[in-house]
């Protein structure tokens, strides 16, 4: 079989483009010489046989779950050019999963952190508009409400995390870069990880997971092979910000203690010892053992009831040794931030017992803890 060309073409030069859309055409056209050709039909479909069994634990553990995991858009000011008229418009977007049957909503605060307003999206692709119901920055959880039917709120299951082993499956499931309902799975890469929340406080305990976390994953949930609730996942270790399989979770022991707490009280109240620590530099300068140095004690505080006395300058100028706080209730503290983690797991009215150092002699006193000023 042959292509000719028409006899009006034939003296003319034409440009070789011009030669490739003949050419092109030509190729394209149906050829009258073809008479007959077998018939093209579909191939035949192979047996698929049964799904592993690994592959049928994935599908059931995000069959259970994801009717729990919700996408959260969060809401920000904006002023029209022309009109003038203030408007709430999308500024970022997150997940979250369902709490219990009242409508509460757990996420990270980071989501909503700066948000005047956020919109909570169900597996069904409803909407509803939701509250802040309360937030601790300090371990980047947040609370909302949505006025929601019941049976559009089935509360995810909760696990254990004390009892993790590193090596045990895990599965996120998430709204990565918007994209709703995503499952991806990993094991638990390591326990115990230090990452530091929006507030610059230190967050200790975290599971590290290789599970792929990325933008808009945050406040979603971490699920053991049973399909509960493990963890909150919440940042990501990446030098491009997109998944480099090392990403982290807030326990969900931490998770378990701090949200009912947020739901009764709207925010977290840490009870107070009624003192002032001395800066991190100060207990090497002084040779002091690790641990809180007191500076100062309240007036009528639960410090000064018990006769813990600060650090202070004598009569000549001399430091008049003070209190350091090494332990509460026997765990050790070693700054600030350890004392102020021992004491986010007591309530006010609670009686802690604090080991003190003093002048080189070690002694415990019981302290009734108060409500924060």
């Amino acid at each position: 079989m042959s292509f000719s060309v028409a006899p009006a073409l034939r003296r003319r030069w034409l440009p070789l483009g011009g030669i490739a859309l003949l050419l092109s055409a030509a190729l394209l056209a149906v050829p009258a010489c073809v008479e007959s050709r077998p018939d093209a039909v579909p191939r035949a479909v192979s047996p698929r046989g049964p799904l592993a069994a690994d592959e049928l634990a994935n599908i059931e553990i995000f069959r259970k779950a994801s009717p729990s995991v919700v996408h959260i858009t969060s809401l920000g000011a904006q002023r029209d050019l022309f009109s003038l008229n203030v408007q709430q418009v999308p500024r970022g977007t997150g997940t979250g999963f369902v709490w219990d049957a009242a409508g509460h909503i757990v996420t990270n605060f980071h989501v909503i952190q700066g948000a005047n307003g956020a919109k909570v999206t169900l597996a069904d692709q409803s909407s509803f508009d939701a509250s802040l119901v309360g937030a601790f920055p300090d371990r980047d959880l947040a609370v909302l409400r949505i006025e929601a039917p019941k049976d559009k709120l089935p509360p995810i299951a909760i696990g254990s995390s004390r009892d993790l082993i590193v090596g045990q499956r895990v599965y996120a499931i998430g709204n990565p870069f918007g994209l709703d309902q995503t499952l991806t799975i990993g094991i638990v890469s390591a326990l115990n990880r230090e990452i530091e929340s929006f507030n610059n406080r230190s967050i200790r305990g975290v599971i590290q997971t290789d599970a792929a976390i990325n933008p808009g994953n945050s406040g979603g949930p971490l699920l053991d092979s049973a399909g509960r609730l493990i963890g909150v996942n919440t940042q990501i270790a990446s030098p491009s910000g997109a998944s480099a399989g090392i990403g982290f979770a807030i326990p969900v022991d931490e998770v378990n203690r701090i949200v009912p707490r947020l739901i009764r009280d709207g925010r977290f109240v840490r009870p107070a010892l009624g003192i002032s620590a001395g800066p991190p530099g100060l207990n090497p300068a002084l040779q002091l053992p690790k641990g809180v140095t007191l500076v100062d004690v309240g007036r009528g505080g639960p410090a000064e009831r018990a006769g813990l006395q600060p650090f202070r300058r004598g009569q000549r100028g001399e430091i008049v040794q003070g209190d350091v706080i090494t332990a509460i209730n026997d765990q050790p503290v070693a700054d600030l931030d350890e004392m102020l983690a021992q004491l986010e797991r007591f309530q006010p009215g609670e009686t802690v017992t604090l080991t003190l150092w003093r002048a080189g002699q070690t002694r415990k006193q019981a302290v009734v803890l108060a409500k924060p000023d």
